[in-house]
């Protein structure tokens, strides 16, 4: 057991695991093909005690912290089913409504989140703004006691199957202060585009939302009016950290997998593993390995204790992401031809790693955002 986990993490471990087993890896290509996880791996999910548990008891959570989180995470990485997004509902969408929310809101949404009833998503990304938030177009006019909003989103994740958007949007099209306001599937104006086509991470609903003077009462407004931007970043190392997290995970899983195929391929006459060569880059990946997880559990164990700043959430994800791209690389090199067949998992790893240096801020900003406590 790492230091990091205690007792009742690992006991946790056990039930995700097999939740995982049983419930996700024997379906995955199947969702991968359709382009959407179903509703009912979600309620499946809600009922075995796997979604939002960081969520306190009085809301139908478990009260769990985020090594309980990092469980969960290091779980759907191992079976590389990153695509389930189980992860943004839980650790991002649930963490916002418990700190930002309403004691109403909360009895409102968190409960049917838990149990899988209700899928959370966050309303961000725009087309044609990239990285800069404060640029987005996507406005809420004050009307009475609603607000009405206009404009789109896209890349979001559990776009598909989502049920309530925490939408991000400007008060004042000429301002740079952001508001967050929760707008749920079923109000008039609100609709979904088509399910995006990516190279990786099929089985991922990720989809455009459209607002068209979608009129959402003020009581659905997260938080104070213009202090969005404040919120979103609030939580940005523990997002980020989570992305080192699922990296570490997937190189350790692939890593024992390739080390099983290199044993049993033969070539020449010999296996895979008897060349120098591929015991060489076999050793690089093992030591790059525990180092990364050596960082990344110091990053969790900081989290954990309430000490995990921005930049050692940039730091956990740049190298994080960085490092499964080049790791996962040499392992699919050492599978050959092999490893160019969808059939095999160091493929699909390989290509759904290639978004983490992309979401969650570009390796370009995770490097901005180091550089400036040098």
């Amino acid at each position: 057991m790492r230091p990091v986990f205690r007792e009742d993490h690992e006991q946790f471990r056990a039930t995700a695991r097999r939740f995982v087993e049983k419930e996700i890896a024997p379906n995955l290509h199947a969702w991968e093909q359709a382009g959407i996880v179903p509703k009912s791996l979600w309620r499946k999910a809600g009922e075995a005690g796997l979604l939002c548990s960081t969520v306190p008891e009085e809301y139908g959570g478990s009260g769990g912290d985020f090594g309980h989180s990092a469980v969960m995470i290091e779980e759907l990485a191992r079976a590389n089913a990153t695509a389930v997004g189980f992860t943004t509902h839980s650790e991002i969408v649930a963490p916002y409504i418990v700190a930002y929310g309403s004691e109403e809101q909360k009895q409102r949404w968190l409960p049917r989140m838990v149990s899988g009833e209700l899928i959370g998503v966050i309303a961000m990304s725009e087309p044609g703004i990239g990285s800069d938030l404060r640029g987005m177009r996507t406005t809420a006019r004050r009307d009475g006691d609603d607000y009405v909003i206009n404009g789109q989103k896209t890349f979001i994740t559990n776009g598909g199957n989502a049920g309530l958007m925490v939408t991000a949007t400007k008060l004042d099209p000429a301002d740079k202060k952001l508001t967050l306001i929760c707008v749920e599937e079923d109000r008039p104006g609100f609709s979904k585009g088509k399910l995006l086509e990516k190279i990786g991470l099929k089985g991922q609903d990720t989809s455009e939302l459209f607002f068209d003077n979608v009129r959402v009462p003020a009581a659905n407004r997260l938080g104070a009016e213009n202090e969005g931007f404040k919120y979103l970043t609030h939580q940005l190392a523990w997002e980020r950290t989570i992305i080192g997290i699922r990296a570490c995970a997937s190189i350790e899983a692939l890593l024992d997998e390739t080390l099983v195929y290199v044993r049993e391929r033969k070539v020449f006459g010999q296996t895979v593993f008897d060349f120098q060569n591929t015991k060489f880059k076999l050793a690089e990946c093992k030591a790059q390995a525990t180092m990364l997880r050596v960082f990344v559990d110091d990053c969790l164990a900081k989290a954990m204790r309430g000490e995990l700043t921005a930049e050692v959430g940039a730091m956990c994800k740049l190298l994080g992401s960085e490092m499964q791209g080049k790791v996962l690389d040499e392992l699919l090199q050492l599978h050959g031809g092999y490893g160019f067949m969808s059939e095999y998992k160091v493929s699909r790893a390989w290509v759904d790693a290639r978004v983490a240096r992309i979401y969650g801020g570009t390796s370009e900003i995770m490097k901005e955002i180091i550089a400036r406590s040098l």
